[in-house]
C-alpha cells in the first residue's frame, strides 16, 4: 500500500489528508490558526508558529499508523501570494504579509504603476498591479523597513517555505510567481532582471518549476521534526485555490472552480493565455495550461465575523447541542425573504481584489431600518458575496465562456448560501463529493508526480456523484433587481468611502 499526503495552509485553518494508492481518503485533520490583523488594512502570519507548527502538527497526527516506506510523495499548497523574507540562515525576518486580504501597499502600487506605465506591466505580466501583487509590498517592505530588507536573502511565500523547511530547496511553482507581478515575465517565463535595483534581484527569489515536479526530498532534520521519512519526494506545490481546482475534477477549459472558504477564490481553465484588465491572467499548473481568476477579499470571513460579533445566543445553542452556530444562523435566515426586506451589502471589508482591484474599497450595509433584525442582516451578507460571484463571474465571461461551476470551500456547507449564489448566477452549481479542497487536492498533485494518476483521470474518481446545484427562477428574478443596485452603488459612493478610510487610517 502506497500512500500520498497532502497540507493546505488557509487564512484561519490548516488542513491535512492522507490517501491511499486507491486515492480514497485515509485519514483527515483540521488545525485551527489565528489572523494578525496589527493596523487597518493589515493581515499577517507569523511563518513558524502558524504555518510550519500547524504542518508539523498535522503530519505527525496523519502519519501516525503509516509504515516506513509506505509514503510515496508529499504535496503542500497555502495562501497566496505572501510575501516572506528571510535571513540567510532561512530565518523569517518578520511576520508574513499575506495576500490581497492585506492593503497596506496601496501607495506602492500607484507608485510602480507610474514607474513602469500600465502598458509595460500588462505587457509582461498579463495582470494589472493589485493588493494581490507581490511586488507592491516588497517595495513597502524595502521603504518601511530597510534594515530588515538589507538582510533579506530570499523572498518566499508561504508554500516556498515549507517546502523549503522539508527539503532545503527555494522553488515556487509558476501560477504562484505570476501573482509576484511585476517581477514574473509571463511571456518568457522567468524573472525580470531589470527591477532587481527597485525591488529585489532574481537570485533572491525562489527557483521557478512546475507545480508537479519533484523539489527535493525530506532531510533528516525535517523528518526529525514531521514524522515524514527522510527521503520522501516533496513536489513544487501550488497556492491553495489551484489545488481547490484540481479536488473538484475540473480540468478542462471552460471548468470554473469557486472556492468559497475565508475569501472567495475564481479559476477558470482557459484553451490559450487570455488578457483581462479586471481578472488574473496566468499559466496554470502544468506546461502549455493557462487559466484566468480572480478573488473577493472576504466571504467566509464575513459570517465569521457576523458570528463572532453578533450571534451570542447561537454561540451558547451551539455549546449545548450537536449544531453550528453557523448552521443555526443560515437555517433561521432562510425565513427572511430574498432580498432580506431591502437590505443591501457591499462586501468590501477588507478592501477589495477583483473586479473592482480597489484596496481602499470598504464594506457597505445599505437599506436597513428598524424593522431589520440580524437575521435580515445575516442574509443580506450571504447575498451581498453572492452579487460579488456573479460580478466577478461576468468578467470571466467576458475573457471566455464559463461551461461548468465546480464549488468547495467550508462555504458549502451552508445550504442556503448555496441556492442562493446559484439563483444570483442563475446557473447550476456542482459540489464534488469530496469537499475537503486544497489538501486532497494537494495529495493527489502529489500522485501526479510519481504518475500514479493523471488531471484528466481525478472526475472519475467521483463516478459522476456530484450534488447540483439548481437555481430558485423565482429568486433569480428578485436578485437582478437587486443586482442592479450593487452594481451601481459602489461607483455612486466610492469617493466618499475612500475618504472614510483615510480618516479610518490615521
Amino acid at each position: 500500500m502506497a500512500y500520498f499526503l497532502g497540507i493546505d495552509i488557509g487564512t484561519y485553518e490548516t488542513k491535512g489528508c492522507l490517501i491511499d494508492d486507491k486515492f480514497r481518503i485515509v485519514k483527515t485533520a483540521v488545525r485551527q490558526h489565528t489572523l494578525s490583523t496589527p493596523h487597518p488594512g493589515w493581515a499577517e502570519h507569523d511563518a513558524d508558529e502558524i504555518w510550519w507548527r500547524d504542518f508539523v502538527a498535522i503530519a505527525r497526527d496523519l502519519l501516525s499508523k503509516v509504515e516506513k516506506g509506505q509514503l510515496a510523495a508529499v504535496g503542500c499548497s497555502a495562501i497566496a501570494p505572501t510575501m516572506l523574507p528571510v535571513d540567510q540562515s532561512g530565518r523569517p525576518l518578520r511576520p508574513a504579509i499575506l495576500y490581497g486580504i492585506d492593503t497596506r501597499a496601496y501607495r506602492e502600487i500607484e507608485e510602480l504603476t507610474e514607474i513602469l506605465g500600465i502598458e509595460w506591466i500588462q505587457k509582461h505580466c498579463w495582470n494589472l498591479l493589485s493588493s494581490q501583487a507581490v511586488g507592491p509590498k516588497i517595495l513597502w517592505f524595502k521603504k518601511n523597513e530597510p534594515a530588515l530588507y538589507k538582510n533579506t536573502w530570499k523572498i518566499m511565500t508561504a508554500t516556498s517555505y515549507l517546502v523549503f523547511k522539508l527539503t532545503g530547496k527555494v522553488v515556487i511553482d509558476f501560477y504562484t510567481a505570476s501573482s509576484f507581478t511585476p517581477l514574473l515575465d509571463l511571456n518568457r517565463l522567468c524573472w525580470n532582471k531589470d527591477l532587481a535595483q527597485l525591488l529585489v534581484s532574481p537570485d533572491q527569489l525562489p527557483d521557478l518549476k512546475w507545480t508537479t515536479e519533484v523539489a527535493g526530498v525530506v532531510t533528516k532534520e525535517s523528518s526529525a521534526e514531521t514524522g515524514i521519512p527522510a527521503g520522501t519526494p516533496v513536489i513544487v506545490g501550488t497556492a491553495d485555490a489551484a489545488a481547490e481546482f484540481v479536488s473538484t475534477g475540473a480540468g478542462q477549459p471552460g471548468d470554473t472552480m469557486i472556492m468559497l472558504g475565508s475569501t472567495v477564490f475564481f479559476i477558470e481553465q482557459t484553451e490559450q493565455p487570455l488578457v483581462s484588465k479586471t481578472m488574473w491572467s496566468s499559466v496554470f499548473l502544468h506546461p502549455n495550461t493557462y487559466c484566468i481568476a480572480g478573488g473577493m477579499a472576504t466571504g467566509g470571513a464575513l459570517t465569521r465575523w457576523f458570528r463572532d460579533h453578533f450571534a451570542v445566543e447561537e454561540l451558547r445553542e451551539e455549546a449545548t447541542s450537536k449544531t453550528s452556530a453557523y448552521e443555526i444562523l443560515w437555517k433561521r435566515a432562510s425565513q427572511v425573504p430574498p432580498g432580506s426586506s431591502g437590505v443591501l451589502v457591499l462586501p468590501y471589508f477588507s478592501g477589495e481584489r477583483t473586479p473592482i482591484n480597489d484596496p481602499r474599497a470598504r464594506g457597505v450595509i445599505a437599506g436597513l431600518t428598524i424593522a431589520h433584525g440580524k437575521y435580515h442582516l445575516y442574509r443580506a451578507l450571504l447575498e451581498g458575496v453572492a452579487f460579488g460571484i456573479r460580478h466577478n463571474i461576468e468578467h470571466l465571461e467576458q475573457a471566455q465562456k464559463v461551461s461548468q461551476i465546480f464549488m468547495v470551500g467550508g462555504g458549502v456547507k451552508n445550504g442556503l448560501w448555496l441556492e442562493i449564489i446559484s439563483s444570483t448566477l442563475n446557473k447550476p452549481i456542482l459540489i464534488p463529493p469530496i469537499t475537503i479542497g486544497a489538501s486532497y487536492g494537494d495529495a493527489l498533485l502529489a500522485a501526479i508526480s510519481q504518475r500514479a494518476i493523471t488531471v484528466g483521470e481525478i472526475k472519475s474518481l467521483f463516478n459522476e456523484s456530484y450534488k447540483i446545484v439548481y437555481p430558485n427562477k423565482n429568486w433569480f428574478e428578485i436578485y437582478n433587481q437587486y443586482y442592479v443596485i450593487y452594481h451601481n452603488l459602489w461607483s455612486c459612493i466610492k469617493d466618499w468611502i475612500h475618504k472614510l478610510a483615510d480618516l479610518g487610517s490615521v
